[in-house]
């Protein structure tokens, strides 16, 4: 856990002794779930954050037609649901579910509400508002794809983030079609025609989830 705990802004860089009042801070918990499990329901109150430890999980929502909507995908050392936990959202409206088997550590911000009272937990205060902005810039990306007026501004503003991401033109993208099709806010079937005219125009190529850029 440690190892993947370190990848965390929450949590890096933190000395053994530090690392354990952290977790206390944050009243952390692991819990497991199975592929298919719902973590959050949409409607429910918000009452603690998670951080990934093993697996994969969806953060997703429905627009106004009942599509869903993929609104982030969590790989281990990620966050997530940190702003609607401190914010005490009433209701979700998101609904949060495993992808795969997934270990999760359960966080609340309960002590962050009551303000720092020593150096310790106002560096947790520091680390957790860094969390936050990182979580505004992340959203910003998200923005940024679904504003777009075609599917094909959409697709290529989309891996022109996971060229950022990643500093390769070649790389894999954490979902199926149909996962992809609603990260992008697009119909499963309109993606996978596009996809192929750009193929035969020499602009990539792809196996399953995985794409390289051409030109």
């Amino acid at each position: 856990m440690e190892r993947i705990l370190a990848k965390s802004p929450l949590f890096a860089g933190l000395s053994p002794s530090d690392m354990d009042f952290a977790l206390t801070f944050f009243n952390g918990r692991r819990r497991q779930y199975k592929a298919g499990e719902f973590l959050q329901h949409a409607g429910a109150p918000v009452e603690k954050f998670g951080l990934l430890l093993r697996g994969s999980v969806q953060v997703c929502m429905n627009d106004l037609d009942g599509s869903m909507l993929i609104m982030a995908t969590v790989s281990p050392g990620d966050t997530f649901a940190e702003s609607l936990c401190f914010l005490r959202a009433g209701e979700s409206p998101v609904y949060i579910r495993a992808v795969q088997d997934s270990e999760l550590l359960w966080l609340d911000t309960e002590r962050l509400q009551q303000g720092a009272k020593c150096l310790r937990e106002h560096d947790m205060v520091n680390r957790f508002t860094g969390l936050l902005a990182r979580r505004a810039l992340s959203m910003n990306d998200r923005i940024q794809i679904l504003s777009k007026p075609t599917l094909r501004q959409k697709i290529n503003t989309f891996f022109a983030e996971q060229v950022r991401k990643t500093g390769s033109r070649v790389f894999t993208v954490p979902f199926d079609r149909e996962g992809m099709a609603a990260y992008l806010g697009a119909d499963r079937s309109a993606l996978s025609r596009e996809l192929s005219r750009m193929k035969a125009e020499g602009l990539l190529d792809y196996y399953r989830s995985s794409f390289r850029l051409l030109d």
